[in-house]
């Protein structure tokens, strides 16, 4: 087969303008708008409603390439990778088809209708507001209200007509690679490799889908393939004569980040018609099992990852789309996103159903770093009416992405949607019983028939959360797994999290704003900088939220009487929040195996649950899970003002002062070293220690004596504690008893000094979260939000330039 990339020459103009304007595709309208300077940056202040205004239009796309017939090709297909959305295609002013969903390939056969000379290509883009509008009319079909009225009715992201961190900004474009491709005699359809393991060898199942004129299935009837094997180490294996089983001995297995190397095996499969080589199909694999670990236990019923038969603690976030203009999205972009997980220690990424299924590159990245993946179908928040239309559009969605992405080391788990068996319970949007039974076929029927035909080695699950399907308890803290949002939604205090031990807490979240210089890319007036300003509300979508963040603000901190201060103190709000969950489930390892928080990322410059934010700045979060998904941990369960809601102004105002201290190890080693703890003054002077040498077994927490300080001053003394081994630290944390805003801290007089790649802190006191940045808030630091004793520490510098470093503390908010 012969492809031919048309990714040149194209222009674009508004449907009934004469004009024409140069266009980049892959793309998308408000990228090439903006490139022509026909519209502002739509995350500008409120420059979002203008953008929105512009989806009204039709938009039509056209270019020109040369060539006439292939020679030696029997058929020709137009394939188009990704049409946002509503498209109709035309091929010298004939209309040779349609696209009606985003999450689709769309393949045209154009066999003798191409020109020897100059062929004309233009695609006609309909306006999503005005479909939607019009399927709203006739159908009143409901999903979330953060997004506009009738988004269930159109496959396209949900997410682009706004969320509770996206805003109303449907782009549309052709937003993949468009192909001419050439077929001669046949071509590979789709090729599903499954794997046996034994102990010392695996075999590869192979299954080669043969597409031909009057040829459907498997090689035969003419046609042959050969494959080959590449190992990790660069040796390749021929298999010819059609090898349906090819095993491989001595095998390197694939394993998630931390347990292991991520070893990934080249496969080819070259397809052969009279001996001529006609196709290649050429992936990489990860030689690895996969599933979910369900079992009944003395909590209720297990839910974990399972990889070559070890059961995985899962860390990581939920995923949404990187950008809401698609033009802008990049595989270096995702590449440096998907780094910064790893860095974090990161081992899997959840998916979520209300974008877009990611681009191939995604999953390659997430195989080469070790990220399981869970993904969900393109369903969130929403009811659907599965007419014959869109089942038949959706069956095909699920059968294009399943065969692309199936192969992939990194796939954990398929997921039928985003919440939905829970708010259809619930009877949430719900207003006919159809939609209930349609709820069923979809998830319950649908999806696994599909399933079962290509993909049956990957487990499948019919909801996030859920317990398993048919409506039977989906958010049981002891099945399944679990979205737990009564800290934040629920304005429940940070140690609310420690009364719950879920199986697998695939949601979790609490907001942050970004720091100044993301807020400068959307605001440059000084009256906007106020958390309650009708910019800063426009860029915050969920309603009322900046005064939740005041709110738990006054339950922690002192008020910060500048907008800077408050824009780290509402960092560390959103850090030390999932750090008190995310400690708690790696304590209680074996009844809780999975941590996923949300959010990972921004797809705008926006307040949001997000520890990374749209320019790619890592917020005090994202450093917190650096240390909270270290493979070995310690971390400390105290009890204190915090964790007894201890209210000074009654009558008995006694409340328990202690430690009681865990370390984890999530790595497939013993670990052992030292465990010190010290309870120290204000000024960070030593007043009572001890320490304790521990052994961990492999993948494994271990709890050690609590300890009580009875008679302290809660006001002016902490607890300083960290795990060494061979002399080095390797994680370490401090708690005080008092609420933060009542402790007594010294002033630190932190001093930060650049040496080479490093930057040296100086503190004259204790200091807690410790925050270095430079003039533009871009570094990336080998450590930062950090507690630190009196003394020095060095950091290293892992990307960004250390001009006007500067440091600060708890202890300036005030």
């Amino acid at each position: 087969m012969t492809e031919k990339c048309i990714d040149s020459g194209w222009s674009f103009r508004r449907v009934g303008e004469a004009c024409w304007y140069p266009a980049k595709v892959p793309g998308s309208v408000y990228t090439d708008m903006m490139a022509s300077g026909l519209m502002e940056d739509p995350f500008w202040k409120d420059n979002e409603e203008k953008a929105l205004s512009l989806m009204e239009d039709d938009y039509e796309y056209e270019t020109h390439f040369q060539g006439g017939e292939i020679p030696g090709c029997e058929q020709l297909l137009l394939r188009f990778e990704g049409l946002d959305t509503i498209a109709d295609v035309y091929l010298n002013d004939e209309r040779i088809g349609s696209a009606e969903n985003m999450h689709r390939i769309w393949e045209y056969d154009v066999t003798g209708k191409l020109r020897a000379s100059e062929n004309t290509l233009r695609v006609v883009l309909h306006s999503p507001t005005e479909y939607i509008r019009k399927a709203f009319e006739e159908s009143r079909t409901y999903g979330s209200e953060d997004a506009m009225d009738g988004f269930v009715h159109i496959r396209k992201a949900h997410c682009m007509f706004g969320w509770d961190w996206g805003a109303h900004l449907p782009d549309a474009g052709i937003f993949r690679p468009v192909r001419l491709l050439g077929i001669r005699k046949g071509r590979i359809e789709s090729v599903y490799i499954t794997q046996e393991h034994k102990q010392e060898s695996v075999a590869l199942n192979l299954q080669v889908k043969v597409q031909a004129p009057g040829h459907e299935g498997s090689a035969g009837g003419g046609f042959s393939y050969e494959a080959e094997v590449t190992d990790p180490e660069g040796n390749t294996s021929v298999y010819s004569l059609s090898p349906e089983k090819i095993v491989i001995d001595a095998p390197m297995l694939w394993w998630p980040n931390g347990y292991g190397k991520q070893y990934l095996y080249t496969v080819k499969v070259l397809l052969k018609a009279g001996g001529e080589i006609v196709d290649v199909w050429e992936r990489r694999i990860g030689l690895r099992t996969m599933t979910v670990r369900r079992r009944k236990d003395e909590w209720g019923e297990s839910f974990a990852h399972e990889v070559n038969g070890v059961t995985v603690f899962a860390m990581g976030a939920d995923y949404i789309p990187e950008d809401h203009l698609l033009g802008r999205t990049s595989r270096e972009r995702t590449r440096r996103l998907l780094q910064d997980c790893r860095e974090a220690h990161f081992n899997a990424i959840r998916v979520w159903g209300g974008g877009l299924y990611p681009e191939d590159y995604f999953f390659d990245i997430c195989d080469e770093m070790g990220l399981i993946v869970w993904q969900d179908f393109m369903f969130a928040c929403a009811v659907y009416d599965l007419t014959p239309q869109f089942a038949a559009n959706i069956r095909q969605e699920f059968i294009d992405n399943i065969v692309r992405i199936r192969h992939h080391a990194c796939l954990g788990l398929w997921c039928g949607n985003n919440e939905m068996e829970q708010f259809v319970k619930e009877g949430n949007w719900v207003t006919k019983p159809s939609e209930v039974r349609d709820y069923i076929i979809m998830y319950e029927h649908m999806i696994p028939e599909l399933l079962r035909e290509y993909d049956p080695q990957t487990f499948y699950w019919p909801a996030s959360p859920s317990s398993g399907g048919s409506f039977d308890a989906p958010n049981d803290p002891d099945r399944g797994d679990v979205h737990y949002w009564e800290v934040w939604h629920g304005n429940k205090p940070f140690t609310e999290y420690r009364k719950h031990f879920f199986r697998y807490a695939s949601e979790f979240g609490f907001q942050s704003f970004p720091c100044r210089k993301t807020i400068e890319t959307f605001t440059d007036d000084e009256k906007d900088y106020n958390p309650f300003s009708y910019i800063m509300e426009k860029h915050q979508r969920n309603y009322g939220a900046n005064g939740k963040i005041m709110n738990y603000m006054q339950q922690t901190f002192c008020y910060p009487t500048d907008f800077d201060t408050f824009l780290y103190a509402s960092q560390l709000l959103q850090a030390e929040a999932i750090r008190y969950g995310v400690e708690h489930f790696r304590r209680n390892r074996g009844r809780c195996m999975g941590a996923i928080y949300w959010q990972l990322n921004d797809c705008w410059p926006v307040i949001s649950w997000s520890s990374i934010d749209y320019t790619g700045r890592w917020k005090a979060l994202h450093y917190y899970a650096k240390r909270f998904f270290a493979p070995v941990m310690i971390s400390c369960q105290e009890e204190g003002m915090m964790s007894q809601a201890a209210d000074m102004n009654r009558e008995h105002f006694e409340f328990e002062k202690s430690i009681h201290l865990n370390v984890a190890n999530e790595t497939m080693e013993p670990q052992s070293g030292t465990v010190f703890w010290e309870l120290r003054t204000a000024d960070s002077d030593i007043i009572k220690a001890g320490q304790e040498f521990i052994q961990l077994e492999p993948c494994s927490s271990k709890w050690l004596g609590k300890k009580c300080f009875d008679d302290i001053d809660i006001f002016s003394t902490y607890v300083s504690y960290r795990f060494e081994q061979d002399g080095n630290t390797v994680s370490e944390g401090s708690v005080i008893f008092s609420y933060p805003k009542y402790f007594r801290y010294e002033d630190p007089c932190l001093t930060c000094e650049t040496e080479g790649d490093e930057i040296i802190i100086t503190s004259k006191a204790y200091a807690k979260s410790v925050e270095i940045q430079n003039s533009q808030e871009d570094l990336v630091l080998e450590d930062n939000y950090f507690d630190m004793n009196k003394g020095q520490r060095r950091v290293r510098i892992l990307r960004g330039k250390a001009e006007g470093v500067r440091g600060r503390s708890v202890f300036d908010i005030k």
